[in-house]
């Protein structure tokens, strides 16, 4: 039996393991880096140990240094969250070879569907529905190249190793595919050390629909029904909610079924997740994750069910609580993941000091988070804060509350995208369910306007607020903290910082300036003293809070010089690139 739990990860994930962990009378520590020294995971705990620096290759990514750390605690277990080392192969042989167990399936398992090649050829065999595309082993630019116009545009190029949003671009046209192939190689490099990649074809109306399974150690497997993860920004989800709208019973059936199909086709064991991609009444195999998600929550909301009890459990060798005839399928849950970003600046993530942080309490309304007022948000890790679950009878129901609980949430010091997503779910195409992995794209300007005035609204019942409480002092106002001028914006921002200087340049144009828009590492630069740069032309890649972003110019002009090298690490507004032209610039994901 597990008495002693070392979670390898951090954050709210680190806290929602230790609560269940704490119920089943196990002790918990947890683990931290620089950065992380005073998080709430780690007040939490009942021991903690410090792994290094703040970058997470020197603390949650270093595979030996936790183990000895679980060792030196004479720890029973291992759980690793999601992300970091939950899907590293290698991680789960070093673990099971230092005599403790892994929450999680076996490293076997982890390798046939970490490579996303591998899984598919193993799925084929198994007769569940693959789209069409490039799976094999032959990575030369130019046959891939070929490969992509054969099989028509749009298409996707997915990392082999890729997950979590990283390492996968839509490719629209052939001429944008050498970029496009590059950028995903290096990413993938980056972060999984390892730069292959397959094609696929890219379905515009796709739906984003997963399947739970859990499966034991004695042949056992159910599935715990499915998850809409579809309003996404840059591949990464947003809202999630289950059951996934406008499946109906049939189709659910053989949707589970076959989650089931591709478990046992591994021999799998423990929590994992079967994506496909449906479009109308058709579903095609995407991926595996072989740990647990971040959406788990709705899932549990809608069967009342901890899926990290499970996992000890099942870890431990005990046969699952339930077969599937005895799972039940209850109401409606919407998830909405609370990122430090700017919706208005194509959710550019932002780190800093939260000032204050209010969570609403309300009945079936859940809050899992790992910060508190006074916490700062790293730029070393990605930019959740939070994730708000709400359970109501019907859909309707529960995206009305989940919109209502967003309103009274209170987040100062940090820019957040909480507003944003309570407009996405008051739209009447969300409430319609008309979604897919599109919506925030084709919706894009309707949604930024409803922003751009319930973010006023909030700011005009604010000063109402504060003319009330200053009473005959209501006239005076410190306008170097009003908050409206900085924040209210209709039309999408252009990146900060490419400021213009007054002085001439040149022949006597004006002289712009392009800044850091964020903190981060300059991976990659396109650009040399004296080019002349067009329209659209990337200019230079940053890596920032586990995401790849490129920065664009949206007009022709010329390079005058360049402040920065690759590998250097930036801080927000440094002087990157100076021109001798009219320019500006738009940062991509």
């Amino acid at each position: 039996m597990i008495k002693k739990l070392l979670i390898a990860n951090r954050g709210e994930i680190a806290c929602r393991i230790m609560r269940t962990a704490r119920r089943m009378g196990i002790q918990c520590a947890a683990v931290y880096s620089d950065a992380d020294r005073n998080a709430l995971h780690v007040q939490m705990a009942d021991s903690a140990f410090y792994l290094g620096a703040s970058p997470s290759t020197a603390s949650y990514l270093n595979a030996q240094k936790i183990i000895a750390v679980a060792q030196q605690w004479q720890a029973d277990a291992i759980h690793p969250g999601y992300g970091f080392l939950s899907e590293n192969s290698d991680f789960v042989k070093q673990v099971q070879a230092a005599g403790i167990l892994f929450i999680g399936p076996n490293s076997a398992a982890i390798a046939a569907m970490g490579s996303k090649a591998r899984a598919k050829e193993l799925m084929a065999k198994a007769g569940v529905p693959l789209l069409p595309g490039y799976h094999g082993s032959e990575q030369n630019s130019d046959f891939l190249y070929q490969e992509a116009i054969d099989m028509g545009f749009p298409l996707l190029i997915k990392a082999v190793a890729g997950g979590g949003g990283r390492g996968l671009r839509v490719v629209e046209k052939a001429e944008n595919f050498h970029a496009a192939l590059q950028s995903v190689q290096r990413e993938s490099l980056t972060a999984f050390a390892d730069q292959r990649v397959l094609l696929e074809k890219y379905l515009p109306r796709a739906r984003h629909v997963e399947v739970q399974i859990f499966a034991d150690q004695h042949g056992n497997c159910v599935h715990l029904f499915e998850r809409d993860c579809s309003v996404q920004r840059r591949h990464q989800k947003l809202i999630e909610e289950a059951p996934a709208p406008g499946i109906n019973a049939d189709i659910r059936k053989l949707m589970g079924d076959t989650a089931i199909k591709a478990a046992t086709e591994i021999n799998y064991c423990g929590a994992g997740t079967v994506e496909f991609l449906y479009q109308d009444d058709a579903f095609y195999f995407m991926e595996m994750n072989t740990r647990l998600q971040v959406e788990h929550p709705v899932t549990e909301a809608i069967t009342g069910l901890d899926l990290v009890e499970w996992q000890i459990r099942v870890a431990q060798g005990e046969t699952l609580p339930l077969q599937q005839h005895e799972i039940n399928l209850n109401g409606w849950a919407i998830e909405a993941r609370i990122n430090a970003e700017s919706p208005q600046n194509d959710f550019m993530p932002c780190s800093g000091l939260i000032q204050s942080l209010h969570w609403p309490r309300a009945e079936d309304v859940r809050v899992d988070t790992g910060f508190r007022s006074g916490d700062r948000v790293s730029i070393y890790y990605d930019s959740l804060l939070a994730k708000i679950i709400v359970w109501a009878p019907t859909r309707t129901q529960a995206a009305t509350k989940l919109a209502a609980v967003l309103a009274q949430t209170q987040i100062t010091g940090i820019e957040t995208n909480s507003s944003f997503l309570q407009v996405v779910l008051q739209s009447s195409a969300f409430l319609r369910a008309e979604v897919d992995t599109g919506f925030l794209h084709n919706h894009q300007e309707l949604l930024q306007l409803k922003l751009s005035l319930t973010t006023l609204e909030k700011q005009l019942s604010a000063e109402q607020k504060s003319a009330d409480h200053w009473g005959a002092f209501s006239a005076w106002r410190n306008f170097g903290q009003n908050q409206f001028s900085r924040e209210f914006h209709v039309h999408r921002l252009p990146a900060p910082g490419h400021d213009a200087d007054a002085s001439a340049a040149g022949s006597g144009g004006a002289q712009l300036a392009l800044k850091a828009p964020l903190p981060g590492k300059l991976i990659a630069l396109h650009i040399k003293v004296g080019d002349k740069v067009t329209r659209g032309q990337p200019l230079l890649v940053m890596e920032a809070m586990k995401m790849e972003h490129t920065v664009n110019a949206s007009a022709d002009c010329v390079v005058a010089a360049i402040h920065c090298a690759v590998n250097e690490f930036l801080q927000p507004d440094q002087l990157m690139v100076e021109f001798t032209d009219p320019v500006s610039a738009v940062v991509e994901a």
